[in-house]
């Protein structure tokens, strides 16, 4: 069989009052009786009905009593036949199932292989299918309605409304390439700039939907960074509303990172406290720091805490020289509450004692990430806005070929390849393999 049958514990590892083991594959109906001991009976065989009954090994003996649900296939996720066993919860009883089902001639699946078959047999498009690991994924209520909208269709019909206009397109100029002599004549008879143009707008806005998307799915990455004794701990205490991090009027207190997972209205935000940048001879210190520098290199945004009671020092400008090219930067003057020099209007100035500033300082870093709360987002990976800017990208070289028609032509083909790699229209394998290699097993 070119696809056996597959199983998986579907549900999490652990204790729980439920856990589901999942098959998928053709011909499932038979393996009814030897999973339960009886017949696929009538109602054994009505598709998505729950039924309560022992589900036995190969002597003969119960290994659980629980619910067995059959879906027919193509009505169901995978396309394929599937059947659910909903017993309960235990690790040891979830294997002895599952083992069961292997012996009966099923195999082990792959980590999303169940979706991976639904979007071979054309049950889901590629976005969909990536956005449900998404939705597993998601940190916050607002990502898990993003990749909802993605996984009803969202974003693929989105890809759609752009598509279509550009295959049209395509259309009309493929067909003239045989008369170049009409080319000029033919370019403004269905005007194609035009046509084009409105192309490229709507591009644009999914583009700004999709940038929103990818920042609900992988959130901002916030590294606190400053002298020593500046409040960087204080400050993460602050954003968290907890106290994660030592505070002591001591400087060098914070010697490694510390980490909290915190969200801006649905937006995850990943801070990171880190040790004060200064020169030392610690042993202990130095490595802190260096862990600092590696964490500001893989950062969406560097916050310079200063102290608002002498602001930027010649320290300080040290380190913002040093900071990587194109790195974002937040300016920050801390401890406002004990007195503040001079600053720029770009200083977001606070007091994380007091409080003071903090909802500033927030509504500061859903700016810098570009950040437009809406309800109509859809979620987005990396790989989308790589294949959008591609499609912008030969969009644009496509108008600026006007009037060369076998350039403008193939400029809009290119284009349609990079919106279809969304979709999954056009996906080399290698790509699919490397989506559902992160998907979780039994999904």
């Amino acid at each position: 069989m070119l696809n056996p049958p597959i199983a998986a514990i579907a549900t999490a590892p652990g204790r729980g009052g439920v856990g589901i083991v999942r098959l998928s594959g053709a011909g499932l109906k038979n393996w009814i009786e030897p999973l339960t001991g009886k017949a696929p009976s009538a109602h054994f065989a009505v598709p998505r009905t729950a039924t309560l009954t022992p589900f036995i090994d190969t002597a003969g003996q119960a290994i659980d009593e629980g619910l067995l649900i059959y879906f027919a296939g193509p009505n169901s996720f995978t396309g394929e036949d599937v059947i659910e066993l909903h017993g309960h919860g235990g690790p040891v009883v979830m294997q002895l199932l599952l083992a069961r089902c292997l012996d009966l001639g099923a195999r082990l699946a792959e980590p999303g292989e169940f979706t991976r078959r639904a979007f071979i047999n054309g049950k889901l498009d590629l976005a969909q299918a990536e956005a449900v690991a998404d939705l597993i994924n998601a940190s916050t209520a607002t990502a898990a309605r993003s990749a909802v909208r993605s996984l009803q269709g969202d974003f693929s019909r989105a890809i759609d409304a752009l598509m279509g206009p550009l295959v049209e397109l395509r259309a009309l100029t493929e067909a003239t390439l045989d008369f170049p002599e009409e080319e000029v004549d033919f370019l403004k008879s269905i005007q194609a700039e035009a046509r084009l143009q409105g192309i490229r707008e709507a591009l644009t806005k999914v583009q700004a939907s999709a940038r929103q998307g990818k920042l609900l799915q992988d959130g901002l990455t916030v590294v606190l960074i400053g002298q020593p004794n500046v409040g960087k701990s204080s400050l993460l205490n602050a954003l968290a509303g907890e106290d994660l991090a030592i505070v002591t009027p001591v400087a060098g207190t914070t010697r490694d990172v510390v980490r909290a997972h915190l969200q801006l209205e649905g937006v995850p935000l990943h801070v990171i406290d880190t040790a004060g940048l200064h020169e030392t001879t610690d042993e202990v210190e130095r490595l802190g720091i260096e862990r600092t520098w590696k964490e500001i290199a893989n950062a969406d945004v560097a916050v310079l805490l200063t102290d608002a009671q002498h602001g930027l020092t010649a320290a300080e400008e040290r380190i913002i020289a040093r900071l990587p090219e194109g790195t974002t930067r937040m300016m920050v003057q801390n401890k406002i509450d004990l007195g503040a020099a001079a600053s720029t209007a770009e200083t977001v100035q606070i007091s994380a004692k007091t409080g003071f500033g903090i909802d500033a300082l927030r509504a500061k870093l859903l700016e810098i990430a570009g950040w437009q709360p809406g309800e109509s987002l859809f979620i987005a990976r990396e790989r989308h806005l790589r294949a959008l800017s591609d499609a912008a990208d030969h969009l644009e070289t496509a108008a600026a070929a006007l009037p060369a028609l076998e350039i403008f032509a193939e400029e809009l083909r290119l284009a349609h390849r990079a919106l279809q790699s969304i979709t999954g229209e056009y996906t080399p394998d290698d790509l699919l393999g490397a989506i559902f290699s992160k998907f979780c097993i039994g999904k």
